[in-house]
């Protein structure tokens, strides 16, 4: 029963929301060391969360790299600096495209199918029976679910950053006449290690937050059956902001703390 204090206070309702998402993911962070490990759920979510994903994220990450690099061809050619073509277009897919298409399709595949599969088991109360018999959910069913996503997360970004950049390649040298040893030459020269590096760890926490947003909504649906359908559709639009948010985050502080590369 609400108390009048939660009843006049403007967003409180959110506030508690926010609350209980930050509270699940500590609760999985917690558990993640602890014994025993679901070993078998752990590998079975891995491949399903794969298989939904890998053919999408190809097809996508191919016009997204084709896009970026035919943008940033025709900018440089305005600007007379189209021997800096092939940095710029590699270190946006690498940094801020590759990440972001990988989340995207985790969320809305894997983190969907994820909520879908939680919220029947809560509606059914699996979830409720499995804690009258000692049995931690979180433990159980959302860390093997998490650890999938950011292990998927990590290895799609993998593919994402080399299909992207051989699409833009492609497109630069075939669609705009651009050379390719100047293509390469501005990447070498402009391009860093930590460039990379930021690219796998956005992934690595994009997947997190994806597979503990899409956890939360599952054990948390809303009153009956169309309570999944509903969860599954916050869920995705939950991650997509938060995406978003923490890409800006993290972004910034990488441009902060990691110098750039001069020529």
């Amino acid at each position: 029963m609400s108390t009048p204090f939660q009843v006049r206070f403007p967003g409180a309702g959110g506030l508690r929301e926010t609350g209980r998402l930050f509270a699940l993911a500590l609760d999985v962070v917690r558990a993640m060391p602890r014994r025993p490990f679901q070993i078998r759920e752990f590998i079975q979510q891995c491949w399903f969360i794969a298989s939904v994903t890998i053919l999408p994220t190809a097809l996508v990450s191919i016009p997204f790299g084709a896009v970026i690099a035919l943008q940033l061809g025709s900018l440089t050619r305005q600007i007379g600096a189209q021997s800096f073509t092939g940095a710029a277009s590699v270190l946006a897919i690498i940094q801020q495209a590759s990440p972001i298409v990988t989340a995207l399709l985790i969320a809305g595949a894997g983190g969907s199918a994820i909520c879908a599969d939680l919220g029947s088991r809560k509606i059914r109360d699996e979830i409720d029976a499995m804690e009258v018999l000692g049995i931690s959910p979180v433990q159980r069913l959302v860390v093997p679910r998490v650890l999938a996503a950011m292990l998927v997360a990590l290895l799609l970004n993998g593919m994402v950053s080399v299909v992207g950049v051989v699409g833009g390649y492609t497109f630069n040298v075939i669609m705009q006449g651009g050379t390719p040893g100047a293509y390469m030459a501005s990447f070498n020269a402009l391009a860093q290690l930590p460039d990379l590096w930021i690219g796998e760890l956005k992934a690595v926490i994009f997947g997190f937050l994806a597979g503990v947003v899409a956890a939360y909504r599952g054990l948390h649906p809303p009153p009956g059956p169309k309570g999944v359908g509903d969860a599954v559709n916050q869920s995705v639009v939950i991650t997509f902001l938060l995406l978003f948010a923490v890409n800006f985050v993290l972004t910034t502080l990488y441009l902060q703390l990691v110098p750039p590369k001069g020529m």
